[in-house]
């Protein structure tokens, strides 16, 4: 059987990502201007149903999978002034999208996006360097993480803050769980290391079961296997400041990379391992720093 084959509608503030024969996109990705970047909605690999959600009712400043971190200098990037948090919040100025590159079933596309502090002055320069395959049965998102210091810039210890995944968690209808060190409750896996961690669950608008989406953590990041923050909603984020503090001084940049996996069905524990394999396999994660 032939690859998919991949097109985009393109705006500067969307890119939206489609298979051939299949009406709605697989991927969009948003970047508004003077909002937080994030990606949303993610479809099933077959095409029904999102595996993403965005603003949920529990958590308003959540949006699908997205970055973003807190205490950085002591301004926060996480809850976007939501949580009576308008003075400590800072905020996120994306530059326009450019139009992405398509290869068959490949594609690859870069947000970048100034974060300032609420009186408005640069603090750093995040860039997102993103890359989707869409391999029919799975769909494979890879993102190179950079970070560039505007000032110099102090990361402290928190419990959560990295780059989140926000699906459509309802409270007891089957969820699953698990992490690449066996654990598999939110209450297991909270603040523990690992190098991947699955979630599956019931989607609005499938009737075949579940899907889900795995994060993996490459073995070149700060403080791999990374300690992870899992909600009690099933979020899930690595998260290297919950290890403790850390700097980065004027123009200096740090590099992360990150696989997110995404599948129907339950939780196949030898398919996610053999996927962290072949992600651990790119042994050169700074190939593309700017």
């Amino acid at each position: 059987m032939s690859p998919p084959v991949l097109h985009a509608v393109h705006t500067p503030e969307r890119i939206a990502l489609f298979r051939s024969g299949v009406p709605s996109a697989l991927v969009t990705q948003s970047a508004a201007t003077d909002h937080r970047p994030y990606i949303h909605p993610i479809l099933a690999p077959d095409g029904v149903g999102e595996l993403t959600e965005n603003e949920p009712g529990h958590h308003l400043w959540q949006h699908g999978l997205y970055v973003g971190l807190n205490d950085v200098n002591g301004v926060g990037f996480w809850t976007e002034g939501l949580n009576n948090s308008k003075e400590y919040d800072g905020t996120f100025h994306p530059q326009p999208l450019v139009p992405p590159t398509i290869t068959g079933n490949q594609a690859q596309w870069e947000v970048v996006c100034e974060w300032r502090t609420p009186g408005g002055d640069p603090m750093l320069t995040e860039t997102q360097r993103w890359s989707l395959e869409d391999r029919g049965e799975f769909l494979v998102l890879d993102m190179a993480w950079h970070l560039r210091a505007q000032t110099d810039l102090r990361f402290g210890q928190y419990s959560y803050g990295g780059l989140f995944l926000r699906m459509p968690w309802r409270e007891g209808t089957g969820n699953e769980l698990l992490t690449s060190a066996g654990a598999t409750t939110p209450r297991e896996a909270e603040g523990q290391r690992a190098r991947w961690v699955a979630v599956a669950m019931p989607i609005p608008g499938r009737d075949t079961g579940l899907a889900g989406i795995a994060l993996l953590d490459h073995p070149a990041n700060p403080e791999h296997p990374a300690p992870w923050r899992v909600d009690n909603n099933y979020g899930i984020v690595p998260s290297r400041c919950i290890a403790g503090e850390w700097f980065l001084p004027e123009g200096e940049i740090t590099v992360s990379r990150y696989r997110v996996f995404a599948f129907t069905g339950a939780i196949r524990p030898d398919t996610v391992r053999e996927e962290w394999d072949r992600f651990a396999r790119d042994e050169n994660p700074n190939k593309d720093t700017l």
